[in-house]
This record gives C-alpha cells, sequence and structure tokens, in this order.
C-alpha cells in the first residue's frame, strides 16, 4: 500500500537497499559516497549479498560480507548473505518486492554507484512529493549526460536503473515474464516509441532477455512501466556516476561517454510539470545513437587490432 501523507506530517526517510556481490572496492567506494549524504544517519541500509556463483568468486564475496557486515554510519543496519547464487536479476527482484512490502517505498542501489551528497535528499523529496500521484512510478538519480540545457528536474516515459526510489503501488505494475511485454508492445504497436523511434533497441534487448542472452531486470522494469504510460522523474543534473563501466578501447581506446560528473548543488524543487519532456527526449535519443556509433567504432577497433596482432 502507498504511504499516505496528511497535513504537515512527514514520513520517516526511505529505506536504502544495496545490492552487492563480488567486488569490495567498489562496495566500499559506494557506501563512503552514500555516508556522504545528510540523511544516511536517518536511514535503514539493508544490503543483499548474493552467494559466489563458483569458487573463483569466494574471496571477494568474503571480503565484501566483511566489509558490509562493519558498516556503521547508517540509522540501522540489516546484511542479507544469500546460501545460494541467485543473480543480479533474481535478488534484486526479490529483496526490492520483499523490503516494498515491508515498507511501501524503498532507494535501490548496486555495487557500482557512486552518488553526490545530494542524492538522498533527491530520492526522498521525490518520494514524498509523488507518493499518491499514479502518474509516476519512480524517482531515478542518474542523468544521461544530453547536450542540451535541461531544467531542476524532467519526467521520461518508463523506468531506470541506476540510483533509484519507488513505491509498492508501482511496483505492482512489473512484469516478470519478458515475453508478455514483448506481445502487449508488439499489439499495441508501441515498438517504435519504445526504442526511441530507433535510436536505442530496448526492443531488441527485450528479446534477448526472452532467449536468455541476457538477464536483464531492468529492460522488463523499463518496459512494464513503458506499457503502463508511467513516468520517472530524472534530475536535471545527475546525482549518480556508474564506477563499473570500463569505456577504454583495447586498441583504439575510445571512451564511452556515460558522465562522470556529480552534481555540486541540490536540485530546486519547483512545480514540474508531471508531463514527458520532449526536448529531453529527443536529446536522449540523440544521445544513444552516438553512443551506439562508438560502441560499434570500440568494437570494429579491436577487431582489426586483434588481427593485425596475428
Amino acid at each position: 500500500m502507498p504511504i499516505m501523507l496528511e497535513g504537515n506530517v512527514k514520513p520517516d526517510l526511505a529505506p536504502i537497499a544495496l545490492f552487492v556481490y563480488c567486488r569490495p572496492d567498489h562496495t566500499k567506494q559506494t557506501v563512503e559516497a552514500l555516508l556522504r549524504n545528510p540523511e544516511a544517519a536517518s536511514s535503514d541500509l539493508i544490503v543483499y549479498s548474493d552467494a559466489p556463483a563458483n569458487t573463483l568468486a569466494e574471496e571477494s564475496v568474503a571480503q565484501v560480507r566483511g566489509y558490509v557486515r562493519e558498516i556503521t554510519g547508517f540509522r540501522t543496519l540489516k546484511v542479507i548473505e544469500r546460501e545460494s547464487n541467485l543473480g543480479l536479476a533474481a535478488s534484486i527482484i526479490n529483496g526490492v518486492s520483499q523490503q516494498l512490502q515491508l515498507h511501501g517505498q524503498l532507494i535501490v542501489m548496486e555495487d557500482d554507484l557512486v552518488v553526490s551528497p545530494f542524492f538522498l535528499s533527491f530520492m526522498n523529496e521525490g518520494l514524498r512529493r509523488y507518493v499518491n500521484d499514479e502518474r509516476v512510478a519512480s524517482i531515478h538519480g542518474y542523468m544521461y549526460p544530453i547536450k542540451i540545457d535541461l531544467p531542476e528536474a524532467i519526467f521520461l516515459q518508463g523506468a531506470d536503473c541506476w540510483g533509484w526510489a519507488t513505491w509498492s503501488r508501482a511496483w505492482q505494475h512489473f512484469e516478470p515474464d519478458g515475453r508478455k511485454l514483448a506481445v502487449e508492445l508488439r499489439q499495441r504497436k508501441m515498438v517504435i516509441d519504445f526504442d526511441l523511434e530507433g535510436r536505442q533497441p530496448f526492443f531488441r534487448m527485450l528479446k534477448q532477455q526472452i532467449a536468455g542472452k541476457n538477464n536483464s531486470w531492468a529492460i522488463r522494469w523499463h518496459a512494464s512501466i513503458f506499457l503502463a504510460g508511467m513516468l520517472t522523474l530524472y534530475p536535471g543534473r545527475s546525482h549518480v556516476v556508474n564506477i563499473g563501466v570500463d569505456g577504454s578501447g583495447t586498441h583504439c581506446q575510445t571512451r564511452v561517454d556515460l558522465g562522470d560528473e556529480l552534481s555540486l548543488t541540490p536540485t530546486y524543487w519547483s512545480n514540474f510539470p508531471v508531463q514527458v519532456d520532449y526536448a529531453a527526449r529527443d536529446a536522449l535519443g540523440d544521445y544513444f545513437r552516438l553512443l551506439r556509433t562508438r560502441l560499434w567504432w570500440a568494437r570494429l577497433c579491436r577487431i582489426i587490432g586483434l588481427r593485425s596482432d596475428n
């Protein structure tokens, strides 16, 4: 059930679910960045630690678990150590469902995200403002480095996955069966719109998930919310950077620009129009198209380089 607000009653800050696996250095950076948020001391942290998938991961998983057990600085800490390896998708789906059933709202983090000191403020204020607005599915902390000036915050259709928050009322729309999502997208003739007019192959990602070529929970979350016609709030300046993506090419050193700057100021809140920002959507489509070109060129460079080495 959604959290209902009356008058000036302020709800507790949303709990934070952090999903970790076998990257102790990344995990430490993620936690330290969260602790630089003033709201951390009043926030509950729930850490989900997946079990090693093989013997090679055992030592690093043990290191991560040793670290997270000793985390201090949050209001409370709960560490849930999986007894078997679920994989990221199943771990997140299970953990988010579990915590939303308990708390009604949740901030979701993975172990390769570094946040600004204003991330938790943005998440919690967004959750507070839109708790009862059925048009809004989630709050997202990352903003792509698109090439236009943005307002303090915008809405886009669908959902995202790099530092986000949601409510149980929105998560109930999540459809884990990719086949059902693909059928509905086709039947409602929404594939082209879903793919940003062909500039980002989201539908292909969904088909790859169905075929077992990827195990993405995020493409299913995005498709579920897209089909529901719901929106996600994004900051005009990113409060998240991903430190787990290596963007250098083996031979050409091509750098994939995912953005590496965190906002130096908090979001100034106003009455943001709860509607798709089409200028930002078009700029995002252009960004994705350029990103795909750069990725293709980086792969070509590696192929050429490998062949020249033979």
